[in-house]
């Protein structure tokens, strides 16, 4: 099975036909304003790489963790998601549907059945039958959150019967919403990345959290220098800037409200984070066959992979990308002076009887 991911641009450029450089890619999520990456030491390319570097004394700071919470430095979260479903028996995986699909796709692989969690799981006697539960939080794509209390709560409930609860926090910016407080408890795995918030997808780099014992395992199975010298570098250094994370934060919480606000003025209610924007809508497809059309390229979910169809938009990087992105959404409007106030859903009905 293939899994289908934001940031596929050359897909676009095949397509449509478009120069690579002359699109517009909202299609991944990642903070168009990265963590500014410094010089690199020479040693960090000519030695292999250091467990005792300072990095995970940087990662214990930054998420307020002791050093009785296991940690395990990874090339970003996908080599745990992939890891993971190898260090225990097959067994029942519920994984949230929507969601980031490498999930489903990596337990399946390891030979585990993958049950869909429908909605209000954790109140389902479904979950009483599964050996691990995934939870995207902020879920991957539509934004939703699950309240710190009741993922502890379903953590305990798994963990009585040696089972574990994987919570990826790829899109988390705040620490109120995250578990890694709890991250020492048995059974309990987060996951952490350098690639969205930070915007550094590029590096690779990211973190495992939770139970000693099991980061430990998941540590053995990944084997040695499984985070290269600069990615562990980079990471140290931009986990303690913590200036730039707070001006981050308010400058992607301030760009989302932004977004939101250009997408209800044509009538495309959304949901999300600061980092993304989420919309269900019918015309999904056609409203994104339209936008690259005009050289932006958007994530799009179909009915095939996905309930409802959706699209989901990242944020532009600069004014003149958001103008361009501003004009284009108009372009979607019946055209005419008359028309300006009509919705978008109108728009793209009547386009589809032609």
């Amino acid at each position: 099975m293939s899994v289908r991911h934001g940031g596929n641009l050359q897909e676009a450029v095949q397509r449509w036909a478009r120069p690579y450089d002359q699109w517009l890619d909202l299609s991944t999520g990642i903070n168009p304003w990265p963590w500014p990456v410094p010089s690199i030491p020479a040693a960090c390319w000519q030695r292999l790489p250091e467990e005792r570097d300072g990095l995970n004394a940087a990662i214990q700071q930054w998420a307020g963790v002791s050093s009785a919470v296991g940690l395990c430095p990874l090339a970003g979260s996908q080599a745990a998601i992939q890891a993971l479903p190898r260090l225990r028996p097959a067994g029942r995986v519920g994984v949230p549907v929507p969601g980031y699909q490498e999930h489903g796709h990596c337990w399946a692989a390891a030979g585990h059945q993958v049950v869909a969690l429908p909605q209000q799981w954790w109140s389902s006697p479904l979950l009483d039958t599964l050996d691990v539960v995934v939870s995207i939080n902020p879920n991957n794509p539509t934004g939703a959150y699950l309240p710190v209390s009741l993922l502890a709560d379903v953590r305990a409930r798994l963990a009585a019967r040696g089972g574990w609860l994987v919570v990826d926090e790829a899109f988390l910016l705040d620490s109120a919403n995250s578990v890694i407080r709890h991250s020492a408890a048995e059974g309990l795995v987060v996951l952490k990345s350098l690639g969205k918030f930070f915007g550094l997808a590029g590096l690779r780099a990211g973190v495992a959290l939770g139970d000693a014992t099991l980061m430990a395992a998941l540590q053995a199975a990944l084997g040695p220098w499984a985070v290269s010298g600069p990615a562990r570098y980079v990471m140290a250094e931009a986990l303690a800037d913590e200036h730039w994370q707070t001006q981050a934060r308010a400058r992607l919480t301030t760009a989302s409200a932004r977004l939101t606000a250009d997408l209800d003025a044509v009538g495309l209610a959304s949901q999300g984070t600061e980092l993304f924007r989420y919309c269900p809508t019918p015309a999904a497809m056609a409203i994104a066959d339209q936008l690259a059309a005009q050289g932006i390229w958007v994530r799009t979910f179909d009915v095939g992979d996905h309930q409802p169809p959706a699209l989901r938009l990242g944020l532009p990087g600069s004014e003149q990308q958001w103008q361009r992105l501003k004009q284009a959404l108009a372009r979607l409007v019946l055209s005419g002076p008359s028309h300006h106030s009509t919705k978008v859903k109108t728009a793209i009905n009547t386009e589809a009887k032609r």
